[in-house]
């Protein structure tokens, strides 16, 4: 993002956000959405290991190994659950992990907060993206707040000074059922571009669709 497509606001964030200790589950009909736990590696790991899922995050592949998935749930667990708001999404009935969502980096540094989510595939097309999104932005806007001030993508808001706080999130300009999940729920598709596709075996390019929720929706 250049500087020409920034500008300085004034708004509010959870910074910090409660630490891990300190959070409760969500329930929502049929999900309980749990704070980030090592003793759910396993299942964690066969939701990463699935490659319909995997293509459209950032690693863009399977995880080799335990290892792997270890590490990525490493970055919402202690001490980094200070910057990091991330959940295990798991069906009420059984407590099968089904997925994860949340906010990996929350920082006035790196702008707005992004939202993400994965589904193990045979739990797609049911609604549980809506549901735990739902579930989880109830849960994101009740968070103790302070005042900062920081640079956003000037697409994101009305203009420079006072601004409503903003969630965002980014979606591979084919990923169809992303995109009526975010439009669902109110977020507004404010830029598109394209980049770089650095992953192994994609193409050279990458579209990407940029979507904010304010506060006030």
């Amino acid at each position: 993002m250049s500087e020409e497509q920034k500008v300085k606001v004034k708004t509010r964030l959870p910074v910090p956000p409660p630490l891990i200790a300190e959070r409760k589950p969500i329930h929502t009909e049929r999900l309980i959405i749990r704070p980030m736990n090592e003793a759910y590696l396993d299942g964690i790991h066969v939701l990463r290991t699935q490659p319909e899922v995997m293509i459209y995050t950032v690693a863009g592949r399977i995880d080799a190994d335990k290892e792997v998935t270890r590490e990525f749930m490493s970055r919402f667990l202690p001490p980094y659950d200070s910057q990091s708001y991330g959940t295990m999404i798991c069906l009420a009935s059984t407590d099968e992990v089904i997925g994860t969502g949340g906010v990996r980096v929350i920082d006035p540094n790196s702008g707005w907060p992004e939202i993400g989510y994965t589904f193990k595939t045979e739990h797609w097309g049911k609604g549980y993206a809506t549901e735990w999104m739902k579930g989880w932005l109830s849960n994101w806007w009740t968070l103790p707040r302070s005042e900062v001030e920081m640079e956003v993508d000037a697409g994101s808001v009305d203009g420079p000074g006072e601004s409503p706080e903003k969630i965002w999130a980014v979606v591979e300009g084919g990923n169809i059922g992303s995109k009526r999940v975010l439009e669902k729920l109110g977020f507004r598709k404010f830029k598109q571009w394209t980049e770089p596709d650095n992953r192994e075996g994609f193409p050279d390019k990458l579209t990407l669709v940029g979507y904010v929720l304010s506060h006030e929706s």
